[in-house]
């Protein structure tokens, strides 16, 4: 299996309004996205996928949520927006972007501080197995 990374960060606020400490009032973050797409085989060029587009895809899909309040967004509509719930929603918004029966993002992961990390990966267990 070949893979490819691409980052990009972007600022938004939330509240996570049942949350028993601080995180309940409303603050911000400098969020940092991590994607990685994946395929069996390379294309035509040598390449899972271009890193230009898999950049753009990912520049496009954050930037819904840049200087923005993640409560208000209509992608997360119904959930409480949490790191983790942001890595299904950018999974879910970027997939449908570069996926293509070849090419299949295989991992989302978000920094919300320098120190904390969420990690959405598709069809897998709890354990990281498929």
């Amino acid at each position: 299996m070949y893979r490819i990374t691409v980052e990009k960060t972007f600022s938004s606020a939330h509240t996570l309004p049942d949350h028993p400490g601080k995180c309940r009032n409303l603050h911000g973050h400098n969020w940092r996205v991590r994607v990685t797409a994946a395929a069996a085989d390379l294309d035509g060029q040598g390449m899972v996928i271009d890193f230009s587009v898999l950049k753009k895809a990912l520049a496009e899909t954050c930037d819904q949520f840049d200087h923005r309040m993640l409560n208000e967004i209509p992608l997360l509509a119904g959930v409480v927006p949490t790191a983790e719930h942001l890595c299904r929603v950018i999974h879910r918004e970027l997939a449908r972007r570069v996926e293509d029966g070849r090419v299949r993002l295989t991992r989302v992961q978000i920094w919300e501080t320098p120190d904390n990390c969420a990690e959405y990966t598709p069809d897998e267990g709890p354990e990281g197995k498929r």
